[in-house]
């Protein structure tokens, strides 16, 4: 019986082409030894027919012969049986090892056989516009549709195409967004830095301000938390943010 495993499929998982050809070679193994054992149980059979007839042969002249010569009879018979029993012994021990050997063919997980279907064509790779303000839309629009993982890496892409785009305060502050949101406060942290040291122009530094006060207070750094929310007051008083921060800080006072 001839196993053939062009790919295995396991608890819904194909192997890799090399772990499939060790499987398939270890299963056509047990294939084999499984034939030998057959044929070497069907010549066993054999044996045990001819030494059947030669018993029944024999124990034909004994009895012929028992009126004379009992206590050879005894002897030829002795004889007959222990042979039987040896051959009786050689098949039953050859029918377990096919039985073992067929409960361990029957548990092996063998999948169909996958016919030779076309690859799938790769998908298109998404096409970066040339123009920054445009990469910087197409990143933005990646996020908001849910796509953290192909926005991270477009984001990190236009820093370094464009290094010196008045664009690249908005991404550090996207790619903040992005982490923030993801409860990454650390990584967060580094992005509204960022913006607040290198980007303190663009349009997003208030509101980096106040992302970073709430990455302090997750991380229980209640003091860098007043202090992120006072240096935007002081910075940007009269940016909507400031006036967040201003709600937020009287509410500290109240508390102490």
């Amino acid at each position: 019986m001839r196993l053939l495993l062009p790919a295995l499929l396991l608890t819904g998982c194909f192997f890799p082409a090399d772990r499939g050809r060790v499987v398939e070679n270890r299963l056509d193994g047990l294939a084999s030894d499984n034939l030998k054992l057959k044929a070497e149980l069907t010549e066993t059979r054999g044996k045990l027919d001819e030494a059947s007839t030669q018993l029944q042969t024999a124990l034909d002249q004994l009895d012929r012969a028992t009126r004379t010569t009992g206590a050879n009879m005894g002897v030829k018979v002795d004889t007959a049986l222990q042979d039987m029993a040896v051959l009786r012994g050689q098949i039953e021990s050859q029918q377990v090892k096919i039985q073992e050997l067929e409960a361990k063919l029957a548990a092996q997980p063998v999948a169909p056989v996958v016919t030779n279907t076309p690859p799938e064509p790769k998908k298109e790779e998404l096409k970066r516009p040339d123009d920054p303000k445009e990469f910087l839309k197409l990143a933005d629009d990646k996020a908001k549709a849910g796509e953290q993982d192909l926005a991270r890496k477009l984001y990190t892409e236009f820093m370094k195409k464009f290094p010196r785009d008045e664009g690249v305060g908005e991404a550090h502050f996207a790619l903040g967004e992005l982490f923030f949101g993801e409860q990454k406060c650390r990584e967060a942290l580094y992005e509204f830095g960022k913006v607040i040291q290198d980007f303190a122009k663009t349009k997003s530094a208030p509101v980096s301000y106040l992302r970073s006060s709430e990455c302090f207070k997750q991380l229980k750094m209640n003091d860098e938390s007043r202090l992120a929310l006072e240096e935007l007051v002081k910075s940007f008083p009269k940016s909507d943010a400031a006036k967040t921060a201003k709600t937020r800080l009287a509410e500290l006072r109240k508390k102490k």
